[in-house]
């Protein structure tokens, strides 16, 4: 797969990752040997870049990917994120961006994945009682320690990553986009760009909806976590499957899947863009990565925009509690 640069500090990427969290978290049961699998399969297929957390969970996913990446460590990009404190049964305990909290997670992430270097190393949220160059300054003390090749921030604010890149560089910013989800429109992707900062994607199929598979709100596991998501509930789950319409239509069209036209979007949004996608089947993993070899012209990109326009999904992305820590 295609390597791209991911920001201006140096650091190079497959064209699109791999997202793990739902490997161990928040969309129902999933196989441990298969998640395995599918992050092996990525390496080989050239897709190198993955991502986990401390709180996916919680903490059992960065074990898993460090179970992946044993004997393949030099081939992957490890980005791994902290910030979310949960405890062991799961519980949410908020945001935590204090300096001695930051290298105590860090640490732990480095045992539990078994490497010596994170390579890509996110706040996850932002904390506001805490300066984010207090945050951003301890973050910079693991990459002089050796501990953390690059850094990263996840749903920052313009202003706040503005602050945050002058206490240190800041390689990438993490945020949601996707079809549905064209928030960093407004103000994020400017910031970025003028500041050289790479952005990823984060569930650029919106959470697997754009993909088609689900036509009811009951076609979620009963402990999936989208069930509860007001875009996923009554009548928003209605009519953003109409919305989904269009894009099955452009992809029965271009002999494509719809998942393949969601992310096939995403990327020609900019070549600075990565988006990282959340699969659990090797099936999956390689319908995804076919989305490389499938190009939207002008025409099509055009016309999505106004079938679906930004603004036009229904429902908030997230909860009132969890929308309360994005963009700040």
């Amino acid at each position: 797969m295609k390597q791209v640069a991911l920001g201006k500090t140096g650091l190079r990427v497959s064209a699109m990752g791999l997202g793990c969290m739902g490997m161990s978290d928040f969309y129902g049961p999933a196989d441990e040997k298969d998640s395995i699998q599918v992050i092996q399969k990525s390496i080989d297929l050239g897709m190198n870049f993955i991502d986990t957390a401390d709180m996916y969970g919680p903490f059992k996913n960065e074990i898993l990917v460090g179970k992946a990446v044993k004997g393949q460590r030099n081939q992957a990009v490890l980005a791994t994120k902290f910030g979310h404190q949960r405890n062991e049964d799961g519980k949410f305990l908020g945001v935590n961006g204090r300096p001695e909290y930051v290298k105590k997670c860090c640490d732990a992430s480095l045992q539990r994945l078994g490497v010596e270097t994170i390579d890509l190393y996110y706040q996850h949220r932002v904390d506001l009682t805490v300066p984010i160059e207090e945050t951003v300054g301890a973050m910079g003390d693991l990459v002089r320690a050796g501990k953390v090749r690059y850094l990263g921030l996840s749903e920052a604010a313009a202003k706040t990553i503005e602050r945050a890149h002058r206490t240190h560089p800041i390689t990438a910013l993490q945020s949601e986009y996707s079809l549905w989800t064209r928030d960093p429109e407004d103000e994020i992707l400017k910031t970025v760009r003028e500041l050289g900062i790479g952005f990823v994607a984060y569930s650029p199929l919106g959470r697997g909806f754009l993909t088609g598979r689900f036509k009811s709100p009951e076609d979620f596991a009963q402990d999936d976590y989208r069930r509860a998501t007001p875009r996923f509930q009554g009548e928003n789950f209605y009519k953003n499957l109409d919305l989904v319409k269009h894009i099955e239509a452009l992809a029965k069209k271009k002999n494509a899947t719809s998942a393949q036209i969601a992310l096939a979007w995403v990327r020609a949004q900019g070549e600075d863009i990565v988006p990282i996608f959340g699969v659990r089947s090797i099936a999956r993993l390689e319908e995804n990565i076919g989305a490389i070899q499938v190009v939207l012209t002008e025409a099509e990109l055009k016309t999505l925009d106004q079938l679906i326009p930004k603004g036009a999904t229904s429902g908030p992305r997230y909860a009132d509690q969890a929308m309360q820590a994005v963009n700040r």
